[in-house]
């Protein structure tokens, strides 16, 4: 069912305290290392997004039992213990499709994965070519490079694989089937990535050796734990640039560790009143006059997930902002430099595409959009934070379901925050 958000705006800016939902990165990964943990896993703090449901039921087709608590707590009952008994349903999920292919790379036995149509034109041949080189059998559409993906694994080797691109996903995925793997895995990195499945691994007693961009997992059990998720700093970039435009905002609780913050460090360089409070993960970001800036290919993964909304921030700064070196984004939930431009455009912002980024020209005011999110979460939240921000008036936002797969309350946080009236409608 598709779904069209209506936002009409009062002029009051955005002020106030957001609980952002848990880190949807760590909360797949927090699964995952759940499920192949031989004993009970506790999960506090999980992220409730469809994605990593997804992820959640598809390891249950293996075996392993959830049992959620009334304190949020979600307890995981690990050892995966047969062949999936379905083919797995990764729904919009790209983190979830490929590190779940990892695991099924290194459990003997046969697995198909899949998802909607949005995650099956993503490429997936990333995944496929280590894989194959580790030993496991990897079919899927277009010679293995679309799914849905057919897996037989079991019977790796270890092996030293340098990353095509610098992808957090692509490491995970090989790292996890490494735990299986006969011998060490090696993964290089062209540029460092979010480290959290190398913290998590060590935390579950995983060894792993970390040398400059190069990361080692060795074969073995991993012990059930604790894993508490912290708020999501990529859900966190939505106020903050909303803040930085209109207002003010504080938000609790966020996971400020390596790779995570880099969206802060731009929002500075723009200007921005940013103030981090370490000890409690408690980000504050005030209006300030912003101005734009130059973002190169170097601080892309850093902030490959937060370069839609940092756009809008871009569009409501003095001068030019140069996005390059962001390739990546045309293979994302939708191509997110198309879709940025558009949503932008909609807004009657300057904004031209190039191959590899974006240039934004601000301005001081958006006028009512039409947006279409071409089914991508984040462009349709970042147009909503563009509406409240700097735009009076009415604007639709078409594709709003795509939300659900991350942060399922946004709307009414958008309404506390704003005051902003929202109504949804299926279309």
């Amino acid at each position: 069912m598709h779904q069209t958000l209506t936002v009409n705006t009062r002029g009051a800016g955005i002020k106030g305290v957001v609980q952002v939902p848990g880190d949807k990165s760590i909360s797949h990964r927090a699964l995952i290392l759940s499920a192949l943990a031989e004993g009970t896993s506790t999960i506090t703090g999980l992220s409730r997004g469809e994605d990593p449901t997804h992820t959640r039921h598809a390891l249950a087709q293996f075996g392993v039992r959830h049992q959620d608590q009334p304190d949020d707590t979600v307890r995981v009952q690990g050892g995966l213990r047969h062949e999936a008994e379905d083919v797995l349903d990764c729904g919009n999920a790209g983190t979830g499709i490929r590190l779940l292919a990892g695991v099924c790379a290194g459990f003997r036995g046969l697995s198909v994965l899949t998802g909607d149509q949005y995650l099956r034109r993503r490429p997936m041949d990333r995944i496929a070519v280590p894989l194959r080189k580790m030993g496991a059998v990897v079919a899927g559409r277009a010679n293995g490079r679309l799914a849905p993906l057919m897996i037989r694994g079991g019977n790796l080797s270890g092996i030293t694989y340098e990353l095509p691109v610098a992808s957090a996903q692509l490491k995970s995925c090989v790292l996890l089937a490494g735990l299986s793997a006969a011998g060490p895995t090696t993964v290089i990195e062209p540029h460092p990535t979010r480290r959290h499945t190398e913290e998590m691994l060590l935390a579950a007693g995983a060894r792993v050796d970390v040398q400059g961009t190069a990361v080692t997992v060795h074969p073995g059990p991993l012990l059930p734990t604790h894993h508490r998720v912290p708020g999501d700093p990529s859900q966190a970039a939505f106020w903050a640039v909303a803040g930085a435009l209109a207002g003010e905002v504080e938000i609790p609780g966020l996971y400020l560790g390596y790779g995570r913050t880099d969206f802060l460090d731009i929002l500075r360089r723009m200007g921005a009143d940013v103030a981090v409070e370490e000890s409690s993960g408690t980000v504050r970001v005030a209006a300030s006059r912003l101005r734009g800036v130059d973002i190169t290919g170097a601080e892309v993964p850093g902030i490959v997930d937060e370069i839609p909304v940092l756009a809008v921030a871009a569009a409501g700064a003095e001068g030019t902002t140069v996005i390059s070196g962001a390739a990546e984004l045309r293979v994302k939930e939708s191509d997110r430099i198309a879709s940025t431009v558009a949503m932008l455009k909609a807004f009657g912002v300057d904004a031209q595409e190039r191959p590899d980024g974006m240039v934004v020209h601000g301005r001081p005011d958006f006028v009512q959009a039409r947006v279409d999110s071409a089914g991508d979460h984040r462009i349709a939240m970042a147009a909503a934070v563009a509406a409240v921000a700097r735009s009076h008036g009415e604007t639709t936002i078409s594709g709003w379901e795509s939300v659900a797969t991350s942060y399922p309350g946004f709307a009414e946080h958008l309404r506390t925050l704003s005051g902003a009236t929202t109504s949804l409608q299926d279309d």
